[in-house]
């Protein structure tokens, strides 16, 4: 009979229990090697059940709580303090307070200066809103180079909040300021954005401080005003300054809109609005029909159906108005 055959014939139940128990001395040959086929098919079973439940979770990522304190800003931040603000901001911190913690985790990476402590990939909101709330966050660990920071944390913020054009613009030119892209096409193929929205963006970030400084909020600045900007600064940069500091100092509360239109106005970088016509009608059956041209700067009136004797009024009346 073969070895395997005797041994399926051994009552395993006695394997393992020590000599005084089964009432016989040490184990024989054929005892000790069923009793290395019975834990070998056991860690067998449990090698199988474990890597089933592995794989359960193939090509997921593991989190842990973190406590908000310890993890930092990286170098490459990219959100404007003004971000953590307002009712979109309080809206997020509501949502995480009544969850008791964030669902969706953010990413960090261990410091590189300080051991235990972490650097963050992208979820800078949701780590303010735990951070003011006490409460631990949700995080995925990755160790990543700077540049893989950097594109991570472009392409998850414009997939969830997108940052203001500004907020782009200023981290992108602090990119390629301290050289963590060698131009700014390298920048675009990288992180995959699009070369002209990068060099509207960029427009933005490298206006002077003082335009910046002429806006109720930075975070309000378009896209399509940074063409606008730029030219009229190119033309007549001493002017668009002044402008700027008039309206920074002026007490009167612009939006960001109406101080574009300030520091614009006359510069030739605005189109007029077109010509339009007002008709007006007198209780006494006259008409007047009045021609606003901004284009041409001027205003053309018709009257009809007058009465002679009123004309000095209207002479009086457009005096006035030049006077």
């Amino acid at each position: 009979m073969a070895l395997k055959d005797k041994a399926a014939k051994i009552d395993l139940s006695q394997i393992g229990l020590s000599s005084g128990s089964r009432g016989q001395g040490s184990k024989t040959a054929i005892g000790m090697h069923a009793d290395a086929l019975f834990r070998d098919e056991k860690v067998t079973a449990e090698n199988v059940e474990l890597k089933q439940k592995l794989s359960e979770f193939d090509g997921a990522s593991a989190t842990r709580k973190i406590d908000p304190v310890k993890i930092k800003p990286s170098r490459w931040a990219n959100r404007n303090e003004l971000s953590y603000s307002g009712e979109v901001f309080d809206s997020l911190k509501e949502e995480i307070e009544m969850a008791g913690g964030n669902v969706q985790p953010i990413k960090v990476r261990p410091s590189k200066s300080v051991p235990g402590e972490y650097e963050l990939v992208f979820g800078h909101r949701r780590h303010r809103a735990c951070l003011e709330l006490g409460l631990g966050v949700l995080a995925m660990i990755e160790d990543l180079g700077d540049t893989e920071l950097f594109c991570q944390m472009d392409r998850e913020n414009r997939a969830r909040a997108a940052l203001s054009p500004w907020e782009a613009g200023m981290t992108y030119a602090k990119a390629l300021d301290e050289g963590l892209f060698p131009s700014a096409r390298r920048l675009a193929e990288t992180a995959s954005i699009d070369l002209s929205q990068l060099g509207k963006a960029l427009a933005l970030a490298r206006l002077p401080a003082d335009v910046i400084a002429a806006f109720p909020n930075p975070l309000d600045l378009q896209y399509r005003w940074a063409t606008l900007l730029t030219q009229a600064i190119q033309k007549d940069p001493d002017l668009i300054i002044s402008r700027a500091k008039e309206l920074r100092s002026d007490q009167n509360k612009l939006s960001s809109s109406q101080v574009l239109t300030q520091l614009l106005a006359g510069g030739g970088t605005v189109p007029p609005p077109a010509a339009k016509k007002v008709l007006v009608k007198g209780k006494d059956g006259q008409t007047g029909e009045i021609k606003l041209d901004a284009a041409k700067r001027s205003a053309v009136v018709s009257l009809a159906n007058i009465d002679p004797r009123r004309f000095s009024e209207v002479e009086k009346a457009i005096k006035a108005l030049l006077s």
